[in-house]
């Protein structure tokens, strides 16, 4: 505990971001680091609440509520607080491998929960934890502990997201041999392509794995399982296999004109523009431009408002982003939306910020069904056709959409990006070697146990459990490596 009256006596702050119009300039990230004095006010402000829902990670009605790697939240505020910064960073690893990446791009399911905003306004719970592991690499504390004794077992990790890289470190902590597949050109998975840099610049990306390949981990690029390399044979050469693939099988429009020239899936946007920027500061001309263009982005979530924020700095002439679902509430709903829950509250994300202060409103339109594009001679998108929707949930616990009638409307448009969502992991690892999945297409494997039907493989991460969080991935990560050490050894002293 920091100081008993801390909440009362001190108001929450945030670090004030980058302007939106000056950051629109660059591809650097949006984020400003508050002083210290600062963060121990912040820390200040964590109160003595008997019960911590801050570090829960559990689910509720549809969404997370605490953290799912559960840091130690209150101690480390606590550490902040009284200056006992190296302390802190130690408490913050026991948890969490990467609190660089969750620092920067976690939606802070800990800060909904958080007692205090029973009462006011959450604790700074992130921004704390991302200026911890910063000082953690300036003052040089954040080291390369590679394992004192090695077991000699071999484990092959596929795929290099959080989840992969999750299990990899702590594997790699427990002295086993670990391999890193990836089949793109560099270590990160969706924290490279997929993320924009904006959110998570990909130096930081590259200094954990560079970390890691110091303690011993081995990376393997432009390499996948499935295809240069078979999944069976990959099983037979292994003591073990933890398949952290992902959930990459976008979801489609199946509608009139999809087949549209100048009609995307938004990750082909997204991964083209990072891969350009990284290799040529976008000068070799290898991505799908938004310049000039009438944006249109179907999807509310993080990869549309990231489709926002990359079609802005292309210097795109208008941009609207679609959403399903209506506009939420100013303040929380004690009664639909009542705490721990994650609160489903009104706020502008990055992108909408920058488009609101480039164009003078929120770019997002609620409640909205698109029902065809349409094309011109020459097969080009010109424009779609949408209406406005109700949305409810039947007995069954099913969505319903139904339709307004007269809300039908006409949308110029000359490119539009579909990201809405994903339907599960890709396929050809899973018929190889006869993985069974669940009704959702997603490795089955228990939550927990992260054992498939398949004897020496485990999942985790959005390929096991569908698309999710960053840093459900990193739990899944690490608890998959603490199962696959009991498989490996018959106990195990990972968390």
């Amino acid at each position: 505990m920091s100081t008993p009256t801390g909440f009362m006596e001190y108001k929450r702050e945030l670090a004030v971001d980058r302007d939106p119009l000056e950051r629109l300039k660059d591809w650097e990230e949006f984020h400003k680091v508050m002083s210290e004095e600062q963060l121990r006010t912040q820390g200040a402000r964590c109160m003595d609440c008997g019960t911590p829902y801050c570090h829960t990670g559990i689910e509720l009605a549809g969404s997370t509520s605490g953290c799912p790697v559960n840091n130690l939240i209150p101690e480390w505020n606590n550490l902040i607080y009284r200056g006992l910064w190296r302390e802190a960073l130690d408490r913050l690893h026991k948890t969490n491998n990467f609190p660089e990446f969750t620092g920067r791009i976690c939606p802070a399911p800990c800060e909904g929960s958080c007692t205090v905003g029973l009462i006011g306004e959450p604790v700074t719970i992130k921004a704390i934890e991302e200026a911890i592991i910063e000082k953690g690499f300036e003052e040089g504390w954040v080291v390369a502990q590679p394992p004192k004794v090695r077991t000699g077992k071999r484990v092959a990790v596929v795929g290099s997201g959080p989840a992969g890289l999750a299990a990899a470190a702590q594997l790699n902590k427990a002295g086993h041999l670990v391999t890193v597949y990836e089949r793109a050109d560099r270590i990160g998975g969706l924290l490279v392509y997929g993320i924009p840099t904006m959110k998570l610049e990909k130096h930081v990306v590259q200094r954990r794995v560079d970390l890691l390949a110091e303690e011993g981990v081995e990376f393997v690029v432009n390499t996948e399982i499935g295809k240069d390399i078979s999944t069976k044979q990959l099983v037979e050469d292994y003591d073990a296999v933890v398949l952290c693939g992902g959930a990459t099988k976008p979801r489609e429009l199946e509608m009139e004109g999809r087949e549209l020239k100048g009609v995307h899936l938004a990750m082909d946007y997204l991964n083209g523009t990072i891969k350009s920027y990284l290799e040529s500061n976008l000068e070799d001309g290898n991505y799908i431009s938004a310049k000039d263009k009438d944006v249109i982005v179907i999807g509310g979530g993080d990869t549309g408002t990231d489709c926002v924020a990359t079609a802005l700095r292309h210097g795109c002439r208008s941009i609207t982003q679609f959403g399903t679902v209506a506009k939420a509430p100013l303040e929380r709903d004690p009664i639909k939306n009542p705490w721990p829950e994650f609160p489903n509250v009104y706020t502008l994300d990055y992108a909408q910020e920058e488009a609101k202060a480039l164009f003078g409103s929120d770019p997002r339109a609620f409640s909205v069904l698109t029902k065809k594009f349409v094309g011109d001679a020459e097969g080009n998108l010109k424009e779609l056709h949408t209406v406005q929707i109700e949305r409810y949930v039947d007995e069954t616990g099913r969505k319903i959409y139904k339709e307004i009638p007269g809300t039908e409307k006409v949308w110029k448009a000359d490119l539009v990006l579909i990201a809405v969502g994903f339907e599960g992991p890709e396929s050809t690892m899973i018929d190889q070697i006869g993985l069974e999945q669940d009704r959702r297409s997603n490795v089955k494997a228990s939550y927990g146990q992260y054992k498939t039907n398949v004897d020496k493989v485990f999942a985790a991460g959005d390929m096991r459990r569908g698309q999710s969080l960053v840093v459900w991935a990193i739990n899944e990560g690490r608890e998959a490596a603490r199962e696959v050490d009991k498989y490996l050894m018959g106990a195990s002293v990972l968390p």
